[in-house]
C-alpha cells in the first residue's frame, strides 16, 4: 500500500481553473526542452527561486539556494489570503447539515450564500450541533464558530436544536437564518424554526440578487420571484463555494450560555437495514464495479464487510456479473451517495453524468490516465484486487480493535 499513486483534488481543480488566483503557481515550468529545430531552449522564467521577502531572485552561482527550503516556498505561495472579520456589524447564521459529521456539497454552497451575504463587514457563523469531524472549515467560509456539542443535541431532536437556535436568536439578531432545504435535517428544521420566530421562510431558494430572491415553484418547473427574507432555506448550488479565501474560524463568545430544554420527541435510534437491499438512489454509500474487476467474489466480500450498496457499470451489467437494477450511470440510475467507491471503471460518459451528484467519489484502477480518475476526489493507482484484500483486512483489524476496547 506504501506504493499507491496519491493525488490532491483541490490543487488539481486549481490547476485547471483559469480564472483561480492560485492557477498560475500550480502550472509546471520547465526549465528546458528541445525546439522543432533541434536547438535546446530554456525558459527565462523557470530560473532563480522566491525569496522570503517574495522577490524573485535569480542566483547565478547557487550559494544563497542552497539551504533554502523549496517545499515552504511552494507552501507559501500556495497559502490563500486570510479573511479576518474583527468586530461583526451582524451575523449571516448558517446551520449545515453535516451528513456524517462533514460537511456536505450543498453545505459548502450554503456557506457560499451566506459569504455572499456577509459581504466586507459581516461575519459567517456556523452553527454545529452533536459531533463534527470537519477540518476545513477555514476554507469554506466560517468566520465564527458555534458548537453545540451537549448530549441533548445528539440523534433527532428537533424541538430541541430549535429552542437553541431561539436563544441565539434572542442575543445575536442576525440578520439572516440559513438552512439547507433537504431531507436530511435542514429543511424540518428551517421550517420549524420559522414557526417559532413567527417569521415566514423562502423555501426551495436556489438564487439571491440583492434583495430579490428566486425560488424553485410548480414541481420545480417555474421560479417563484419574493423579496429577500430572513429565514432562507436553499437548495443545492444556490451559489458558488468560497474557494479563494480562508477564514479564522473563531469560537463565538455568548453573553449567556444556550441550555438545552428536555427532549419531548424520543430518539430510538437508526433501524439497521441491509445494504444490498437499499435502492441505489438511496444508497449514501456505493461500492461500484467495472469491467476492470477480475475478482467478483472478493468484490461481493468487501461490499459486506464495508456494509456498502452494490452497484457496477454497463460493461460489467452486459457481461452478466451484476443485475441490469444495479446499474448506475445515465442509462441506468442517477445515485447521491456521500461516497462513491468505483472499481475498475475508465468513466464513460454516460457513467460520469449518472454520479455527478455524489460527495466524494474514490476509484481504483490501473490507468492513471482515465477520465474517472480525472473525476475522483482521491484516486488509487494499482491491482484492484489487491487494493480490495487490503482494505477488506484493515477493516476487519479496525473492528476487532474497537471490540477489544470496548469490552
Amino acid at each position: 500500500m506504501s506504493q499507491l499513486i496519491r493525488r490532491d483534488p483541490r490543487a488539481l481543480w486549481i490547476a485547471r481553473n483559469r480564472l483561480h488566483p492560485l492557477h498560475a503557481a500550480l502550472q509546471p515550468q520547465a526549465e528546458s526542452w528541445l525546439g522543432a529545430n533541434g536547438v535546446l531552449r530554456k525558459n527565462p522564467h523557470a530560473a532563480g527561486f522566491i525569496g522570503p521577502n517574495g522577490i524573485k531572485r535569480i542566483d547565478r552561482s547557487g550559494q544563497q539556494q542552497a539551504g533554502f527550503n523549496a517545499q515552504s516556498v511552494s507552501d507559501e505561495a500556495l497559502q490563500l489570503p486570510l479573511h479576518r472579520v474583527a468586530q461583526p456589524a451582524f451575523y449571516i447564521a448558517v446551520v449545515p447539515d453535516m451528513p456524517g459529521g462533514r460537511l456536505s456539497s450543498h453545505d459548502k454552497d450554503l456557506l457560499g450564500l451566506a459569504r455572499q451575504l456577509a459581504g466586507s463587514a459581516g461575519a459567517v457563523l456556523a452553527v454545529i450541533f452533536a459531533e463534527h469531524k470537519e477540518t476545513a472549515l477555514a476554507l469554506n467560509g466560517v468566520d465564527r464558530l458555534l458548537h453545540l456539542n451537549q448530549d441533548a443535541y445528539h440523534g433527532y431532536c428537533p424541538e430541541v436544536r430549535v429552542e437553541a437556535l431561539r436563544q441565539l436568536d434572542q442575543q445575536l439578531q442576525p440578520h439572516h437564518w440559513l438552512l439547507p432545504d433537504s431531507r436530511s435535517a435542514g429543511g424540518e428544521l428551517g421550517r420549524r424554526l420559522a414557526a417559532s420566530l413567527g417569521e415566514r421562510p423562502a423555501t426551495r431558494v436556489w438564487q439571491v440578487q440583492g434583495e430579490q430572491l428566486s425560488g424553485r415553484a410548480g414541481a420545480g418547473q417555474q421560479d417563484l420571484l419574493q423579496p429577500l427574507r430572513r429565514i432562507i432555506l436553499a437548495c443545492a448550488e444556490c451559489a458558488q463555494p468560497v474557494s479563494e479565501t480562508r477564514h479564522e474560524v473563531l469560537a463565538l463568545e455568548l453573553e449567556a450560555a444556550i441550555l438545552p430544554r428536555s427532549a419531548v420527541i424520543v430518539d430510538l435510534g437508526a433501524v439497521a437495514v441491509d445494504p444490498a437491499q437499499t435502492p441505489l438512489a438511496e444508497a449514501e454509500f456505493i461500492l461500484s464495479g467495472g469491467n476492470g474487476v477480475r475478482d467478483w467474489p472478493l468484490f461481493h466480500e468487501a461490499a459486506s464487510v464495508l456494509g456498502a450498496t452494490e452497484g457496477a457499470s454497463r460493461v460489467a451489467v452486459d457481461d452478466g456479473h451484476m443485475p441490469r437494477p444495479r446499474q448506475v450511470g445515465a442509462t441506468g440510475t442517477w445515485v447521491t451517495a456521500r461516497v462513491y467507491l468505483a472499481v475498475g471503471i475508465s468513466g464513460a460518459v454516460q457513467h460520469l453524468q449518472g454520479i455527478g451528484a455524489c460527495d466524494k467519489v474514490v476509484v481504483i484502477n490501473l490507468d492513471p490516465g482515465c477520465d474517472m480518475i480525472k473525476r475522483a476526489d482521491l484516486a488509487v493507482i494499482g491491482d484492484s484486487s489487491a487494493i480490495l484484500q487490503a482494505l477488506i483486512e484493515q477493516v476487519q483489524a479496525y473492528r476487532q480493535g474497537g471490540a477489544r476496547a470496548a469490552a
